[in-house]
Parts: C-alpha cells; sequence; structure tokens
C-alpha cells in the first residue's frame, strides 16, 4: 500500500520526477509508473496501487486535463476520497473538479522551503497518516445485488431511479479508441453523478462484466439492482468521433431511448468535456421524463419522490389549472415524508408559485410560505435540489437576493444541474443582470434538452433580451414559448409588448384579447410584471402600454 501515487501526463514527467523525488524524501513511500518492473501487467498493477494509495495526488496542467487515464485516476480518487490536486501550470480544470480545493504549484522548482510547496506536503502526509481500511473491490456480477422496488410503502420518501453504465463498445477497432470509450463511461459517470433526477452506479459494478452476460439484459439489471441500463458505442465516421448511447429498461432489455453524438476527430480534445455534458443531459432528462410519466400512471401507494414528479409535470403547461394541480402533488409529498428536505421545498416552490402567477399581494401569506421553505433547508441544507427550490420559493415571494445565494450556492455543488441555472437566470433577470441571466438560460437549454420547462426557458430570455434592447431576439425567443405552451396567457402579454415596440398595434391587441381569453386580466397581468421585472428600468412605461392595451380590449367586448 503506497502512501502516495502520483497521476500525471507523461509530457509532465520532469515535473513528476520531481515530485516523486521530494516525497521520497520526506519518507513517503511514493508510486509512480517508472516504478513498474519488467513483466508486470501495467493496467492490473497500477489499478492495485490507485486503489490502495492513501494519498492520489494529481497534477493538473494543460496535457493532463485532456488526458483520459489522468481523469479517471483523479475521479476515482475523489470517489475513494485520497484526491490531493495540484496545478503545475495555469489550465481549465475538468468542471466536477473545480469546486476542489487545489494547490496552485506552477511556479515550483523544487525549493524545499517554499511555503506552498510546505503545506501542499502538509496535505499530503495528513492523508497518509490515515489508517482508513484499502476501498473494498466491487463484487462479482455472479453476487446478486438487491433488486430494484417498483413500489414502496406510504410513508417513505423513495428516491430517484437507479441506473448502471455499461462499458462501451469500440467498433473502430483502434486501440486509441478504446481509450476512449473505457474513459466515456468514467465520465459519463461522473456527469450523471452531479444531478438530482437519477443514481448512478460508480465504473467497478460493471467493469468485469462480459459480452455474454452483458447480452442476458433483464439478468444484469436485477443482479445491480437498477431500473436502467445504458449502453453505448464508439465508431469513426469520416472525420468524426460519433458516440451512440441506448437507455434500455432493466427489467426487460426494451431500449426506451437513444442518442447519437458527433465531434471532429481534430478538435476531441477540446471538445470532449462538452461531448461528455451533452451525453449525459440528454440522458438526464430522458429519464426523468420516463419517471414523470411512470409517476402519472401509478394510482396508489406513491412515494414522497413519485409524487414530486408528478407535481413537476404540471411545468407542460403552467396554466392556473395546472399549477394548483402541481401544488396539490407536492404538499401530498411532504405529506408523506415530512422529514424529506426535498419534498418540503419543492411544496414551498410550488406553494410560491401559486402566489406569484395568481394571488394579491398578502405579507402573512408570504411569511408563511417562506417559514416552509426555511423548515426545507434546515432538514437538508446541503441538499442542491432543496438550494434550487429553495432559491426559487424565495425569487418568487420577492426576495431574489436572499434566493441568489441559495442558487449561486447549488450551481457551484452542481454545476451540470440544469435547473438550478435555469431558475438563477430567473433570479438574475429580477436583479437587473441580464447578461448573466442570458449565459445561465443558455447553460439550462444546453443542460435539459428537451424539458417540459423549455418554454419557461425561453420566457426568461425574452425578459433579458427586452432589458438589454435586443428586441428581434427576444421576439423569437417569445414566439418559441409560445409555440412551446399556447396556454400561458402572459406569454401574450410579452408578444404584445413586442408588437407595440415594432409598431404592430393591431397585432399587440390580438395577444392581448388571447390573454384574456387565457385568464390574463389587466390586474393580473400588472402584477406579475411588478414581481418578475421589479428593477427594469422600462417597467412603468411597459405597464402603461399594457393597461392602454387591456383599455382598447375591454372597449371591443
Amino acid at each position: 500500500m503506497p502512501d502516495v501515487f502520483l497521476s500525471y501526463n507523461r509530457e509532465d514527467q520532469a515535473a513528476a520526477r520531481r515530485f516523486a523525488e521530494a516525497f521520497a524524501g520526506h519518507g513517503l513511500d511514493v508510486w509512480w509508473d517508472t516504478a513498474l518492473k519488467s513483466g508486470e501487467a501495467y493496467d492490473e498493477v497500477t489499478e492495485t496501487a490507485l486503489r490502495t494509495a492513501k494519498a492520489v495526488v494529481v497534477l493538473w496542467s494543460k496535457k493532463s486535463v485532456v488526458s483520459r487515464w489522468v481523469r479517471a485516476e483523479a475521479t476515482l480518487a475523489d470517489r475513494n476520497k485520497t484526491l490531493v490536486p495540484c496545478m503545475i501550470e495555469p489550465c481549465e480544470r475538468p468542471i466536477m473538479f473545480e469546486l476542489t480545493q487545489t494547490a496552485e504549484l506552477g511556479h515550483w522548482n523544487g525549493d524545499a522551503g517554499d511555503k506552498a510547496w510546505i503545506a501542499f506536503l502538509g496535505d499530503v502526509r495528513r492523508f497518509a497518516a490515515k489508517d482508513a481500511a484499502p476501498v473494498a473491490e466491487a463484487p462479482a456480477i455472479a453476487l446478486a445485488g438487491p433488486s430494484v422496488q417498483e413500489t414502496l410503502k406510504p410513508g417513505q420518501s423513495g428516491s430517484a431511479p437507479s441506473l448502471a453504465v455499461l462499458p462501451f463498445t469500440n467498433r473502430s477497432s483502434l486501440p486509441d479508441d478504446e481509450v476512449f470509450a473505457e474513459g466515456m463511461v468514467e465520465d459519463v459517470i461522473s456527469a450523471l453523478s452531479q444531478g438530482v433526477n437519477v443514481r448512478v452506479l460508480g465504473s467497478t459494478a460493471t467493469a468485469n462484466l462480459s459480452r455474454a452476460a452483458i447480452a442476458d439484459l433483464p439478468t444484469v439489471g436485477r443482479q445491480l439492482g437498477v431500473r436502467y441500463l445504458l449502453e453505448g458505442n464508439v465508431r469513426r465516421v469520416a472525420t468524426n468521433l460519433r458516440v451512440t448511447t441506448q437507455l434500455l429498461e432493466a427489467a426487460t432489455g426494451e431500449v426506451v431511448w437513444s442518442g447519437k453524438f458527433d465531434r471532429p476527430l481534430a478538435e476531441l480534445a477540446e471538445l470532449q468535456e462538452e461531448l461528455v455534458t451533452d451525453i449525459a443531459a440528454s440522458l438526464d432528462t430522458q429519464v426523468f421524463t420516463l419517471e414523470m410519466e411512470r409517476a402519472l400512471k401509478k394510482p396508489r401507494d406513491l412515494t414522497a419522490w413519485e409524487a414530486m414528479a408528478r407535481a413537476m409535470s404540471v411545468y407542460r403547461q403552467t396554466d392556473t389549472g395546472s399549477l394548483l394541480r402541481g401544488a396539490e402533488e407536492a404538499a401530498r409529498a411532504a405529506k408523506i415524508a415530512p422529514d424529506y428536505g426535498p419534498a418540503v421545498a419543492l411544496h414551498a416552490s410550488t406553494q410560491a408559485t401559486v402566489y406569484l402567477m395568481t394571488s394579491p399581494d398578502d405579507p402573512v401569506e408570504v411569511a408563511r410560505i417562506r417559514s416552509i421553505a426555511e423548515h426545507a433547508i434546515a432538514l437538508a441544507p446541503d441538499d442542491v435540489s432543496v438550494l434550487t427550490w429553495v432559491g426559487t420559493t424565495l425569487a418568487y415571494l420577492g426576495f431574489p437576493g436572499i434566493a441568489a445565494q441559495h442558487l449561486e450556492r447549488a450551481v457551484r455543488k452542481a454545476p451540470g444541474v440544469g435547473l438550478a441555472r435555469f431558475q438563477l437566470s430567473f433570479v438574475c433577470n429580477m436583479l437587473d443582470q441580464h447578461e448573466k441571466a442570458l449565459s445561465q438560460s443558455d447553460l439550462a437549454a444546453r443542460l435539459m434538452p428537451d424539458t417540459p420547462m423549455m418554454h419557461l426557458i425561453r420566457n426568461f430570455q425574452s425578459n433579458a433580451l427586452i432589458a438589454l434592447g435586443r428586441w428581434t431576439e427576444g421576439e423569437a425567443a417569445i414566439d418559441q414559448a409560445i409555440a412551446l405552451n399556447p396556454s400561458s396567457g402572459i406569454n401574450y402579454v410579452t408578444k404584445a409588448l413586442y408588437c407595440l415596440r415594432l409598431g404592430r398595434e393591431a397585432e399587440a391587441s390580438r395577444h392581448i384579447e388571447t390573454a384574456s381569453r387565457l385568464g390574463v386580466d389587466m390586474l393580473l397581468a400588472e402584477r406579475i410584471y411588478r414581481r418578475t421585472t421589479p428593477t427594469r428600468l422600462t417597467l412603468e412605461t411597459d405597464l402603461v402600454a399594457i393597461r392602454a392595451l387591456y383599455a382598447v380590449t375591454e372597449r371591443k367586448t
């Protein structure tokens, strides 16, 4: 069992030697690949050393951040809580490691008296001094794990569905693509583990599966205890590398979704992080959509998580009836599991949404809903979904500054969760941070492709573009929102403002008539605009225009 495992890119070997010799000089047992003896199997010996090392020192550089080996070693070390990273030159670390405390040693030339080196050495020695037992290997596939429970007893919180990523197949038969296929599994697992809609097994659970075992998918699903399986392959298509994925129901082996993702081979090193993000984002959205449909069809014995999925389904429309149904489902989730933080937080958020969209100003009601949100934070202060829904609640109740703190924290904890970025874009608009609102909504759209909430993302983008005076782009965004959700009356009010600005008064009046028909009268339209765009410089001018349009509509009737 080495004290230190050194992970680095071969082109940084001179720097790695400097670290290895310095650690050894302080009495630490260092393993790095130059220690391999002739005849030893590289993969086997390296993996054993990696898994048993007390500290895994990763040297981040421009070369190592794009190395699939280094990223895979860092991922496993992070999972085993042995990761001690440092930067040996300025570079963009993989996004999942951006929040990990990382020493800056790009300047270090071996000086034993350097303060940054001394501090880093102290961190490594503290890891090496631990007497923790080595991480146990995953059981072989022959040992059956617990089966998935399709129905849990009322009173239980339940959880997101479980998924295992099977080893990807290399269809190009090229050694470089074999390494890419192996690394892709680790990267997709890492990206999915940031989310809140799926629980993903570590790669060690499936690494030893044979092709024969994978052919019997229902057995694999039962033995791993998962609801879904993801399989994939990589192959070269002209000048592109293509990754093809299939999501399967574990119990039946039925393909429920498939996706193809191409990237130019010449730019793969720069685009592979983007490729992994797109795969994981598409998969996360598809799994949640499937679970939403599953929950809607389930007649009874709901878990809190299933009731939450039902509550989320109402965001496909966001008309008054849908919002009230969503609030009822979220209240049910909180009643089933009153100590389950995410359920309580969603309960607060749906209550706040109903208040925002339907209710007159009421400080007592605001205080009541805020107390529910504060209770959720007390139950689970570090849960990303809790931070997201509590942030949403506070924004809708008129506290955007505090809301931004919760949402920014959620984004820092899980940069790949699109829902947190989606709600942060709303808050940024409230705070007159419209460029940031656009960037966050763009990221949300990428991280939640085909989400039922895409119409809201386009609405938020449109509001930011109005404030920035980008009228043509903004009108295109609100047109997309209307196409995605024709039943949202407030979208037609926004569209009317665009028509007025662009000199189309008669069309603006027709859109106000549609908004009225959908239940958004003048008082409600004004209330929503005041609450959602409190800092907009043109707010009062816009409201005067809205009142005038409604007055014209009333005269017609």
